[in-house]
């Protein structure tokens, strides 16, 4: 990986519902991250199958995490495209994470769009363990999405040895942080 993703950040509303942040510059022009982020074919070399994606407002959206869990299960998640703006939003509200967004800015030295911001957002409503084992989840994933854009994706080979360790260190960082 020749990115180093930034720890994300976090607040706590009222009622436990948490918004976690991120913000990625990535060396890859916006049209292949959107290909990583908002496509069936991109999503599962970094995050999720999109056993269902409608690529519009209001459109159905199913992911299937790769990575399972010790006891060999995986999270399904069904949802609703909440925002969709070609190249630039997309946002899924699913029934375990709730809320996620990927903001898409271009970025480079003199004007080029050589590169990319990737704004991320997660809203949901959980306790402050899960706050952190989302932030440390999403962290790992991002890492793998730079991996996926350098060349490097996740095969179904590689997330069936996938095992929680880099996660865990990643939560152990966050638990330690202000």
């Amino acid at each position: 990986m020749t990115v180093v993703i930034p720890h994300g950040t976090s607040e706590t509303r009222d009622g436990g519902i948490h918004l976690l942040h991120f913000q990625l510059r990535l060396p890859h022009p916006v049209i292949r991250v959107w290909a990583a982020v908002a496509t069936p074919e991109g999503l599962p070399t970094w995050l999720a199958a999109a056993d269902v994606l409608e690529p519009r407002i209001g459109g159905a959206v199913t992911l299937l995490w790769l990575n399972a869990d010790a006891q060999g299960r995986r999270t399904v998640e069904q949802g609703t495209v909440t925002a969709w703006d070609v190249e630039g939003v997309a946002e899924y509200t699913v029934s375990v994470h709730g809320r996620i967004r990927f903001h898409l800015e271009p970025f480079g030295p003199r004007g080029s769009a050589d590169g990319t911001v990737v704004r991320f957002t997660n809203e949901f409503r959980g306790t402050d363990e899960l706050r952190l084992d989302y932030l440390a989840g999403w962290h790992h994933h991002f890492e793998l999405l730079a991996d996926a854009l350098d060349g490097h994706p996740m095969t179904a080979a590689d997330w069936a040895q996938w095992t929680p360790g880099r996660r865990q260190e990643l939560r152990d960082q966050y638990v330690s942080r202000p």
